[in-house]
């Protein structure tokens, strides 16, 4: 019998408490990403981009058990997210300016070829509709500040607001890189309210006469 990796139980960084910001140093990992921009709970191309994901990291999983002797989890879905005005976040909400990245994490042991040939079997019968939009690369974040935040994504606000306002800059530190969430529960069959969700922000050292205050436009969700 092949063990199963679980990566939310062997990396340290897909763990968070409720209610607390932890400092966490995230290791260099590739995902499965494909890009959008809009209301995530309206847009056809978020829908679609979700429906295009799985099925090659599916084919992934299953050619790692098969082929390479190694059986894992697939990983839980991601996001990057970003806009030009962050009042867009926090406050006004204006979900129609979001730019997004949904992501699936990919062990480092498959390679390039491997991943080639997942994408041609996904698309040899039914191809999802954004199959073309799927690409592998690596994400480097760095040192993080996260929490597991519990209940709807539009109760997140106030979370975000004392992550970016008060821990971070109260820890000489400042935001660089996008906002990034970890769905833990899967949204499209968990009621909102039940929803477990990470969110993190990468930071580095605010530095002499530094704020800690916000990245510019475009940087954080």
């Amino acid at each position: 019998m092949i063990d199963k990796t679980d990566f939310k139980k062997t990396l340290d960084s897909y763990r968070a408490q409720h209610g607390k910001f932890r400092v966490v140093d995230v290791p260099d990992l590739r995902y499965l990403m494909i890009d959008g921009q809009g209301d995530p709970n309206v847009s056809p191309a978020f829908a679609a981009a979700v429906e295009a994901l799985y099925p090659v990291a599916y084919k992934l999983k299953f050619a790692s058990k098969r082929d390479l002797g190694r059986d894992y989890v697939v990983p839980p879905l991601e996001g990057l997210w970003w806009a030009e005005e962050m009042n867009s976040f926090t406050t006004a909400r204006d979900k129609s300016s979001w730019y997004w990245t949904l992501m699936l994490m990919v062990p480092d042991w498959i390679d390039q070829a491997v991943y080639a040939k997942a994408v041609e079997q996904a698309g040899a019968k039914n191809p999802p509709v954004r199959l073309d939009d799927v690409r592998l690369e690596p994400l480097s974040e760095g040192r993080c500040v996260q929490t597991l935040h519990i209940g709807s994504f539009d109760d997140e606000a106030d979370v975000l607001a004392r992550l970016h306002d008060e821990f971070i800059p109260a820890h000489g530190l400042r935001m660089t890189g996008r906002h990034h969430e970890i769905y833990l529960s899967d949204f499209r069959r968990v009621a909102p309210e039940k929803r477990r969700t990470i969110l993190r922000q990468p930071v580095t050292a605010a530095g002499p006469g530094r704020s800690g205050g916000a990245a510019g436009a475009g940087e954080r969700r």
